[in-house]
This record gives structure tokens, sequence and C-alpha cells, in this order.
């Protein structure tokens, strides 16, 4: 066979790309993946797992501060950025030079280059033309582009976890994950935050109770958030003094910065792929799937993750089961099975994290007769021996079945809380299931038995 025909060619190399690449090559498939940056994907390399260990050490700082003085001695702990760069690297590094290696160790070739479709079952990359029997496309998303005067001199989340130092003045564009992840890390690093968010809430997909006390807690840290706030220029040169001008309700304003991060949102990485030339139809959430994950315009072509527009949040999760259904309906004629998601969980590593799952109030106040479970949480005690000072939480439940509609919450450990509540809601356990449950004590586990 020709060493430029395949079963399968993968564009992409992150979860859910490496994945489906590594279990059709293990099913006997010849199969290619195609990586225009290098390989290991956005979410080893540039996105989650590197956002944790900066958000780990945001977290580290804000509770040493919070327990001075009662259960340690703070002596002026700091982030030291440059050792956070090098540990950070500890993650990365390895993955870039490993990833490529594992991939041929299988017997999958590698092709480096930027891949668009030369048809519907063909694909051109670095000037040859690669044919196969299914195409997966896993690609992910790329920044929006800020279209501002000055908007290049704004830099990206990759170029963030890049820098050898922090400036003092730091602006923020957009207050999604990105911006206020990043946000309460460069406070917690001793710069002069401002959060510029055109909505009127930061973190849309987040309760917005819980949201103001985590603005407000971020405030009294360092992290000016303004919302309603349109961004309409950066002047000034980059790398050095620079204003980003902005208005709300008609009046203008600037925000000086020394350094200003682009966190406007994400979309589909599509612009370069040449899919209307593979016959694949998408638009503006990405490349249209059927219920199998499956091009619904041409059915040799595949796609999942932050490219696919299914539906879902855009989250590695999604991505991860989205990949394992589409290898069972690749090669069939007929696929049949679907993803199983469930009820997807959300988490932003903010300082405290912010975790939310299931219906907003208004969304359960719209539809059911809800029993709306709330309180801040800042002085129980399991959050108080942590130096932690900031938490609390919603949990709505339907007053007639008693199920769990949503659950939302703030505070150290939410992002691991959260998933108890992921796991009673796919199972259709009841608040009175969840109450009745011993869990170790004391535990952040154990608190949910309070909020139910």
């Amino acid at each position: 066979m020709s060493d430029s025909v395949f079963d399968l060619i993968v564009i992409g190399t992150g979860p859910s790309a490496s994945t489906i690449a590594h279990k059709c090559r293990s099913g006997g498939k010849r199969v290619a993946v195609v990586e225009e940056r290098g390989f290991g994907g956005v979410c080893a390399l540039r996105g989650c797992n590197p956002k944790k260990v900066y958000t780990n050490a945001a977290d580290l700082v804000d509770r040493v501060r919070g327990a001075a003085g009662r259960l340690v001695d703070d002596n002026g702990v700091t982030i030291d950025w440059e050792q956070l760069l090098a540990f950070k690297r500890e993650f990365t590094q390895p993955v870039l030079e490993k990833s490529e290696a594992s991939y041929r160790d299988k017997g999958i070739a590698t092709f480096h280059g930027s891949a668009s479709f030369a048809g519907p079952r063909s694909i051109a990359v670095d000037g040859q033309i690669l044919e196969a029997e299914r195409i997966f496309v896993g690609v992910g998303a790329h920044p929006r582009p800020l279209e501002i005067p000055g908007g290049k001199r704004a830099i990206l989340s990759d170029e963030f976890f890049e820098l050898s130092r922090l400036p003092r003045r730091v602006v923020f564009i957009g207050g999604g994950y990105i911006s206020m992840e990043f946000a309460c890390v460069a406070a917690r690093s001793g710069a002069e935050v401002t959060v510029l968010q055109r909505p009127s809430q930061v973190l849309p997909p987040f309760d917005p109770d819980l949201v103001d006390q985590l603005v407000e807690y971020s405030r009294e840290r360092g992290v000016k958030v303004v919302t309603g706030a349109n961004v309409t220029a950066i002047d000034g040169v980059g790398g050095q003094e620079m204003n980003v001008m902005y208005e709300t309700t008609g009046a203008v304003h600037s925000a000086a910065a020394e350094l200003v991060v682009h966190g406007a949102g994400r979309i589909p990485n599509l612009d370069d792929l040449g899919l209307d030339a593979g016959e694949v139809a998408f638009g503006e959430h990405g490349i249209q799937v059927d219920p199998f994950m499956r091009s619904v315009s041409n059915p040799a072509v595949f796609a999942a993750g932050d490219c696919a527009d299914s539906g879902k949040p855009p989250l590695t999760p999604t991505a991860n089961e989205e990949a394992r259904i589409i290898v069972k309906n690749l090669f069939v004629d007929e696929p049949t099975q679907r993803p199983d998601y469930g009820v997807i969980p959300q988490v932003a590593f903010t300082v405290p994290a912010i975790a939310a799952i299931g219906m907003s109030q208004a969304e359960a106040e719209a539809a059911h007769d809800v029993d709306v479970r709330s309180d801040d949480t800042s002085t129980w005690g399991s959050v108080r021996k942590t130096g932690q000072r900031c938490a609390g939480y919603k949990v709505l439940i339907d007053k007639q079945s008693d199920r769990i509609l949503g659950a939302h919450l703030l505070g150290p450990a939410a992002e691991e809380t959260i998933n108890l509540f992921a796991l009673a809601m796919k199972h259709n356990l009841t608040a009175t299931d969840m109450k009745s449950t011993l869990f170790t004590f004391p535990t952040f586990a154990s608190d949910v038995r309070r909020m139910v």
C-alpha cells in the first residue's frame, strides 16, 4: 500500500485525537496523524494542565495569607514567576519530547504542517496528498480575532504561559475562564489587575450570586472587574506603557497597562481546513455533526471536541466521551453509538474555584417547583480550617420528585465536590439519597449533606 494511503487520517493531537489514533491503530488500522504545532494538543501543552499549575500556585498563596497567624506564619509568601515557569515546563516539556515518538512507536505515521481538505477523503499537508477511508478532525479552538485598533499588542494565553516575568499592571480583555483564572494568578503575584468584560457578568456559565461573591473577594485582593465594558482600542507600544480604551454606557475610559492579555473567547479552529473542498458542512460553532459525531454532509468525516458543533460545553471530558464513541462508529456501515454525556460539570479554577452542573436557578424555576437551598459558607469550619475565606453554594431541588436539578459551588475543593453532584444526577439519586449517605468527616464531601 502507498505511504500516502491510510485507513484513518487524524488531524490534531489533543485528547480526542490521540485516543482515536491509538485505539484505531491497536485495532489494526493504518493511521496517520497530522499536527500543525507541537504534538500533544492544547490541553496538555497550552491549556488545562499547565493552567492548573499556575492556579495551584495562586490558591496556595491565597490560603497561606488567609491562614497567617493561625495555621502558619506568612513571612511574605509570594509567587516566583521564573520558578513557576520552570515547574510548568516539567509537565509540558516531556509531552513535547515524547508525544510524537509514542505515535511512531505504535506504527502511526506522523506529519507536520497545516492540514487542509483536498477532497472528501483526502488531506493536503506539507506538499503531500494523503488519502483515507475515514478522516477525524480534532483541531480544537483558537482565540477569537481581537479586531480593534492596536489589538495585536495584546498577547494570547499561550504567550502568558511563557512569560519569564509578570509586569506590574495587567489588563485582561474578556471575563471568561482564561481571563478570570489568570487574573487570580496575576493578583496573587502582586500585579494590579483589571478585567474588562462586555456582558453584564464575568464567568457567564456560573451562578450570578456566587460570581458576585467571587468578584467581591477578588476585588479586595487586587482584581478590578468592569462589566458592560466595550473595549475599543489599545493605545501605546506593546511591551511598554499602554492604555486600553473602553466605553461603558456612552462614557469613555482607559486602563493603564504594561501587559494586555486577550481572553475574549475562542472559536473553532477551522479557518484553514478547506472544509468546502472536503464537502464538510460547518457553522460558527464548528463542524456540523449528527448524533454519532459524523459529519452531516460527508459520512467519511468525524469530529469531536471544541471544533465539533455537538451542542455541549467545549470541555476536555466532553471531547473524551465523544472520542470513546467515535472509535466505535468510525468503521461501521451504519453508526449506532451515541455519546452518553450525562450532565456535564463545569469548573473555573479561579481562587477560590467556582463550579456548576445542571440547571441555573432561572432555568429551574421556569420549568419546576423548586426548592432553592443556598448559603454563604465562608464561616463553616471546613472552610476556615483551610485558610480560605470565600465559599458558598446553591443547590436546586425539585419539590415534587426530590431530584437535584442543579448544583453551584464556590470555595475550596469545589472542583472536586461538584463531582459528587455529577454522580448523583447521572444516576438519578435524590437529595434524600445524598443526605442519607455517610461521608468521611471532616471533609468537604460531608458538607454536601448540609447543602441538600
